[in-house]
């Protein structure tokens, strides 16, 4: 596959169209299959290093790459068995039956080994397993050392990542022609393990979402200077910690200049950040800026949303985090060109969101895509697991960052550093893909325990992996 197929992540209506284009074009449901099953055999069979494996089999097509699976081991000498608690389907799933050598089960009573590889039902399930199915599953992941889930876990929905039954903990999962949402989404992520794809030749899917890719910055021009390297105004409110933590990580971002707009004292601000008082419109008439972040330390009173009007009335780029996400609203918003306005809202500030613009998805990605949508902005839905939709109609999914992120403020540094990137002239989408991965190698070379302020340290230490 080439990169930029390898990155697709693909809804289960738009696999089942991919796999159909390619049979219109004379790929055969069983090639598909054969590519699948021998694919995935292939990493079954470096997890079980020798050892036995149990393939449990479905009814359907992932139960047909079971037996694909199953029957390449098998011909490799490895110990192998297969509990099918139905038949086959007719078509591709029952040749694939009738093609394995290998012993055939109904039950798993009893059943114990090695590697477990679940091709029970794959990415097109929408309701909870049976009471006996779970009991099946559960009792043969309790009896083995190693599982592997095929294409997704049984009781995964695919499009949302939400677990319709109890589902068991994975070492692997294995997607096959490409990712798909719940390998990403929470809490579906949180019991996959590792993740790899199984190429099978789908091509290209025009408009699915894509995974973010690693982003290559550049060091700035020979000829650069701090306004052209993008001034950040920093529009600062109640609490002057979350401001100051959001003006530094700007500053240590690649911003060539970053002032803090505030009506309060600072104590101990780094020399290199220009304090400014005053009046807000007139700071913010200042033709240098190049992007406006507010909503960090803002609070939620009248003179809070005063504030926030002035910074989208300066009619710059714009990041709205924090209390700026509780504060804006239709009126607000009236009038106002949204392509160059990022927000990024948490779980708690995504639900806000929704709420203050009618939204009544039930899934983050879908709330995510119709917050967009009813306001034209680009919509970072951060937190363990991260999506971005942009104002193009772009949705990218995001490798998982390190879980020590999940402690204050650390929202405060990924605005910082989104709005430095806005300022150099990236466009909102770009920005904020630069940001969560510049965010993210951050918190790896923080290492464990960190707090936010030992984030911001490793900013500039972070940009070397992508230069």
């Amino acid at each position: 596959m080439t990169t930029h197929i390898a990155n697709q992540v693909v809804s289960v209506a738009e696999m089942q169209a991919a796999e159909q284009a390619m049979v219109d074009t004379g790929t055969s449901v069983e090639e598909l299959m054969r590519r699948a099953g021998v694919g995935s055999a292939e990493w079954v069979w470096r997890i079980a290093s020798g050892g036995d494996v149990t393939v449990l089999c479905g009814p359907g097509n992932n139960g047909g790459d079971g037996y694909v699976i199953a029957e390449t081991l098998r011909r490799r000498g490895l110990d192998v068995r297969v509990i099918a608690p139905f038949a086959a389907k007719e078509g591709a799933a029952a040749k694939a039956r009738e093609a394995y050598r290998g012993d055939i089960l109904d039950s798993g009573e009893g059943i114990e080994g090695t590697v477990l590889v679940d091709c029970l039902f794959g990415y097109g399930l929408s309701r909870a397993l049976s009471d006996d199915l779970t009991g099946l599953l559960e009792g043969l992941a309790r009896r083995h050392h190693k599982l592997i889930a095929i294409d997704v876990p049984t009781g995964v929905e695919s499009d949302s990542g939400r677990l319709l039954s109890p589902v068991p903990v994975y070492d692997l999962t294995l997607a096959l022609g490409a990712w798909k949402p719940a390998h990403f989404l929470m809490p579906a992520r949180a019991v996959m393990g590792e993740t790899r794809v199984v190429d099978i030749g789908i091509g290209q899917v025009d408009g699915s979402a894509q995974l973010a890719p690693a982003p290559g910055l550049r060091p700035p021009a020979a000829d650069a200077h701090k306004y052209r390297r993008g001034l950040v105004a920093v529009v600062a409110g109640e609490m002057s910690g979350a401001a100051m933590l959001a003006a530094t990580s700007a500053m240590r971002a690649g911003a060539g200049y970053v002032k803090l707009v505030s009506e309060h004292e600072h104590p101990g601000p780094p020399f290199a950040l220009v304090l400014e008082k005053g009046s807000l419109d007139e700071s913010l008439g200042d033709e240098r800026i190049a992007a406006i972040l507010i909503g960090p330390g803002l609070g939620r009173t009248e003179a809070s949303r005063d504030r926030l009007m002035a910074a989208l009335e300066a009619r710059k780029p714009l990041v709205l985090d924090a209390d700026a996400l509780h504060l804006i609203d239709p009126d607000l918003l009236e009038g106002r060109a949204g392509h160059d306005i990022i927000l990024t809202p948490h779980e708690g500030e995504l639900a806000q969101l929704c709420e203050t613009f009618g939204i009544d998805a039930q899934t983050k990605l879908f709330q995510a895509l119709e917050l967009s949508d009813a306001t034209g902005a680009t919509v970072l839905a951060k937190g363990p697991d991260t999506i971005l939709c942009s104002a193009t109609g772009q949705t990218r999914f995001f490798p998982p960052a390190p879980s020590w992120l999940s402690t204050a403020g650390t929202g405060d540094v990924l605005a910082g550093i989104i709005a430095s990137r806005l300022a150099n002239g990236e466009s909102g989408e770009s920005a904020t893909i630069q940001g969560v991965w510049l965010h993210a190698e951050a918190a790896r070379l923080a290492g464990a325990a960190f707090t936010a302020d030992d984030l911001v340290q490793q900013i500039s230490p972070a940009w070397a992996a992508f230069l």
